[in-house]
């Protein structure tokens, strides 16, 4: 079955392979991403990583990723590995003549700009649909068409407006998740459908226009308490105060003021974490034998729990934890996770080179997807690339030659 067969244009294609020289699933698909920020590049990333020839236009001066500040600092190397780059001025006659002969050679092409924005240079589906039906378009916007299309919107806007600040923070304090959750999984989402959507062009033929939003994609994470409500008729409480559907499932505060996560989710696991602990009084009590009646009587089970725990170390309970077997987890910070046992011995992550700023040319370690192919994890075989890096290779590969590509960079349609 055709599920991904690139369409027959001039490029140049070369394999894309795994460290053991296997070739990657989406090897030999052409993709132009269009993208800026997070969104759109998690979709180019995800395809990148899989194999595909991933080309990353951005604009003159660049991804105004590539410069930013504070939480956006590791955006850029982050999201835009295993892509190629070439800088195009669409604003110009010329660049966006590029722009529409680059989206030709493409069996996807992936965007995240505002609505009608695309199409003032030829390049919305409708255009590019036309001259190739086999086309795949990955659109990333704010809202899916509707009563918001035409609304600005960030994963923290979405976040405040689709209930999962509101879950997040305590009443009366909304808060944002720790990360850019719907960004990258919008990204994500989008990079699902492309996959469906190859290989449904593989039976039909033809390609089809993917929609995927983050206001959307907000939505389908609270689902959950959202269906809650539906079920119960009683609304979902913020998570620090919500009523737990298990009794033990919480961060304590032990010895030395150090902090741990324990979690005993069954009747078994509540057994198991009374003989660890010597807590036969406990075990005997009737009125905490089932999971829901210790849930019930929370109020006054938990204080117990915390002033016993907090004669332990939070090394000591972990160590006893996982003996027997049961859920804990240390409290850490992102930092840290650079020195996890588990990821380094697993090859969770890998080394790029940054590709701009103050520690340009320098090596840095980023986290890789979490799943293996073939029992190998998807590695960096292109580094994050500096501005244009890619832009003569690819125009030639387009069909301009040594003066024409000159030309377009004495006009500045390229750099």
């Amino acid at each position: 079955m055709d599920t991904i067969q690139a369409a027959n244009t001039p490029h140049p294609r070369s394999p894309s392979s795994s460290p053991q020289g296997a070739t990657l699933p989406l090897s030999g698909l052409r993709v132009v991403e269009f993208t800026h920020m997070v969104m759109g590049p998690t979709c180019g990333m995800v395809l990148a990583d899989m194999g595909a020839e991933v080309i990353k236009v951005e604009p003159i001066e660049g991804d105004r990723t590539r410069h930013l500040l504070g939480a956006g600092a590791g955006f850029f190397p982050m999201f835009n590995r295993n892509k190629k780059s070439i800088a195009i001025d669409l604003h110009k006659p010329a660049g966006a003549e590029v722009g529409r002969k680059l989206a030709a050679s493409a069996d996807v092409v992936a965007e995240n700009f505002k609505p009608g924005t695309m199409g003032k240079y030829g390049l919305d589906y409708a255009a590019l649909s036309a001259g190739n039906p086999r086309l795949i378009y990955v659109s990333h916007k704010g809202f899916l068409p509707g009563p918001y299309e035409h609304r600005v919107a960030l994963d923290e806007v979405v976040q405040m407006m689709g209930g999962l600040a509101y879950m997040t923070g305590r009443s009366g304090d909304p808060l944002r998740a720790g990360t850019s959750v719907n960004d990258i999984m919008g990204g994500m989402f989008g990079a699902i459908g492309a996959l469906g959507a190859l290989i449904q062009r593989g039976i039909t033929g033809r390609g089809q226009e993917v929609q995927s939003a983050l206001f959307e994609n907000n939505v389908f994470l609270v689902g959950q308490h959202m269906m809650q409500y539906a079920i119960t008729g009683q609304p979902a409480a913020p998570m620090p105060e919500r009523i737990s559907a298990w009794a033990v499932y919480d961060v304590f505060t032990v010895k030395d003021g150090e902090q741990i996560f324990l979690a005993a989710v069954s009747d078994a696991q509540w057994a198991t974490f009374c003989d660890a602990l010597g807590f036969a009084d406990l075990k005997a009590d009737a009125r905490y034998a089932t999971n829901n009646a210790r849930v019930t009587l929370r109020p006054t089970l938990m204080p117990i729990l915390r002033e016993r725990l907090a004669r332990h170390s939070a090394a000591e309970l972990a160590a006893l934890f996982e003996r027997v077997g049961l859920p804990f987890a240390p409290i850490r910070k992102p930092e840290e996770l650079f020195d996890d046992e588990h990821l380094n011995a697993t090859g969770g992550m890998a080394e790029i080179i940054l590709p701009d700023g103050a520690r340009a040319g320098e090596t840095a370690r980023t986290t890789l997807f979490p799943f293996t192919m073939d029992g190998q994890r998807l590695g960096v075989r292109l580094q994050p690339p500096p501005l244009g890096q890619h832009t003569a290779e690819l125009l030639r590969g387009l069909g301009y030659d040594a003066a024409a590509v000159e030309a377009l960079r004495v006009a500045h349609a390229v750099a």
